[in-house]
């Protein structure tokens, strides 16, 4: 499928079938911590940027065949911009609704919530998550980048009446990049425009997937806890704290090890290789690893390099050592 994708599991969503509307990278911001690259059109032009209609069909074929027997908690709609972008949101969010009794939710940055039409288009769907990373001015063209149409008082004006309007949940992420948007200063700010908000829950987060920009970094366990702690100040709503400190350590360990396991497989392939030509499935089977994913893998390291080859037998295709 050309726009549907998953499902995907999310820790907040559950099983998540997700909707792309827009091709990449088209978006009001382009944020620093974005972890599919920079913004390649920034723009707050609203238009047709894929064909509704083929969105539709697609929806229908799922509805229809299913996703090979996988579950679907939630259909949500995104994109690697900025969805709201897409004039056709809110007919595929009606369209759901007339076909399915699973919640909708958006992903959007919230940057186009002050205009009537966008907050009338969200209205039918049961989860919205805007983000606003920052409510100081400095901050915010520091971390979000935005376009020159963009205007932070307005964002968060918007956010406050789509609130105001919405009869679905309204979950406001919050992402702080360390020394960009995590002084006291931006706290507060945060703050105020929290209880102006007056969002369902809060989602606090930090940077952790390798991000557009270099320059930003996760903050601290303490620093996040200290923006829990002020953001909870006046606030009555729920508060989750996104990021897991010990798992990303335990992640990165993990990594390493695997990293280590699978150097030391590539070694042995080449070992097994160099006495006699193999296929991918004879490799995977002599040495025991039974994954014939992380196999291939490690053989296309060698082909990479220049150490195996791919030749063909018999209508079946074996790899060889190459003697340099």
């Amino acid at each position: 499928m050309k726009y549907l994708f998953g499902p995907v599991y999310s820790r907040r969503l559950g099983h998540s079938l997700g909707i792309d509307l827009l091709p990449p990278k088209i978006c009001t911001l382009n944020c620093v911590y974005c972890e599919v690259g920079p913004t390649t059109e920034l723009t707050c032009e609203r238009k047709e940027y894929v064909p509704t209609e083929e969105i539709l069909k697609e929806i229908d074929q799922v509805l229809e065949q299913g996703v090979g027997g996988r579950p679907i908690d939630v259909f949500t709609l995104t994109a690697m911009g900025e969805p709201t972008l897409h004039t056709g949101i809110g007919e595929i969010i009606a369209y759901l609704k007339s076909k399915t009794d699973k919640p909708v939710a958006v992903l959007t940055n919230g940057t186009l919530f002050f205009d009537p039409k966008v907050r009338a288009e969200l209205a039918a769907a049961d989860i919205v998550i805007p983000s606003l990373d920052a409510a100081r001015q400095e901050s915010f063209e520091r971390v979000n980048q935005p376009a020159s149409m963009v205007n932070l008082a307005q964002v968060i004006e918007g956010l406050a009446l789509f609130r105001r309007e919405f009869r679905g949940e309204l979950w406001l992420e919050i992402l702080l990049v360390r020394d960009m948007n995590d002084s006291v200063e931006d706290l507060v700010a945060l703050q105020q425009a929290v209880r102006k908000i007056n969002p369902t829950r809060i989602q606090l987060n930090t940077v952790a997937r390798p991000p557009m920009d270099g320059r930003a970094r996760p903050v601290t366990r303490e620093k996040m806890e200290q923006a829990a702690a002020m953001l909870a100040d006046g606030y009555d709503g729920r508060i989750d704290v996104l990021i897991d400190f010990q798992a990303i350590g335990e992640k990165r360990e993990g990594e390493e090890t695997q990293a280590r396991k699978q150097q030391a497989l590539v070694e042995e392939v080449a070992a097994m290789l160099q006495r006699r030509p193999c296929p991918l499935e004879e490799i995977d089977k002599a040495l025991h690893v039974q994954d014939l994913d992380l196999t291939r893998d490690c053989v296309q390291m060698l082909v990479d390099t220049g150490r195996i080859e791919k030749i063909a037998h018999n209508d079946k295709e074996f790899y060889h050592y190459v003697n340099v």
